[in-house]
């Protein structure tokens, strides 16, 4: 399942253009310098068949519903949270709740334990710990960070982010309701 979300995540980097030059065998799930800024993928054994995503904006779009983006460089980078959420209009309010004229409807991410074993020189023990599994760790960690930047409890994030953003990073994206009142 790891070389499958490694493979799909650099197909995308490839095809947008993240990566210049060819990508191989030999580069799946061993050069974590190469990745996407923007991929998300899964895989899984319960699958019976392959589904592809393509979340966007176009300005002649009717949806009320904008996304956008960032990369968190690891498990702790709450500056990239608030650029996802700015790049949707939207800020993180002294009160713990997004300020603005839209509304937040969701954020996902991508998260995994740094595989050196640290975050910002700090040792992590997620590796180690034989009663709960390192993607559940990272994803509690993330999501908790999410949701107390966000003042949301709809965060969704998804173990397993082999070449989805830097190692022990991934990519973190807000859904926002575009206004269409003055009264919401």
């Amino acid at each position: 399942m790891a070389y499958s979300r490694g493979a799909s995540a650099l197909g995308v980097a490839v095809a947008l253009g993240e990566i210049d030059g060819k990508v191989g065998d030999e580069s799946i799930l061993r050069d974590f310098d190469l990745f996407s800024s923007v991929a998300s993928t899964s895989a899984g054994i319960e699958l019976m068949h392959n589904v592809v995503i393509v979340l966007g904006n176009s300005a002649s779009s009717a949806s009320p519903f904008e996304i956008g983006h960032a990369v968190m460089r690891d498990a702790i980078d709450s500056a990239a949270v608030i650029e996802a959420l700015k790049s949707v209009g939207l800020r993180v309010g002294d009160d713990s709740e997004p300020m603005a004229s839209r509304k937040l409807i969701n954020i996902f991410a991508k998260a995994e334990a740094s595989p050196n074993g640290s975050v910002r020189g700090f040792r992590h023990t997620m590796l180690e710990d034989t009663d709960i599994s390192a993607t559940r760790h990272a994803r509690a960690a993330v999501g908790g960070l999410i949701g107390g930047l966000s003042g949301t409890g709809a965060v969704y994030v998804s173990g397993g982010a082999e070449h989805q953003g830097p190692s022990g990073g991934g990519p973190v994206a807000a859904i926002a309701r575009l206004s269409t009142t003055t009264s919401e």
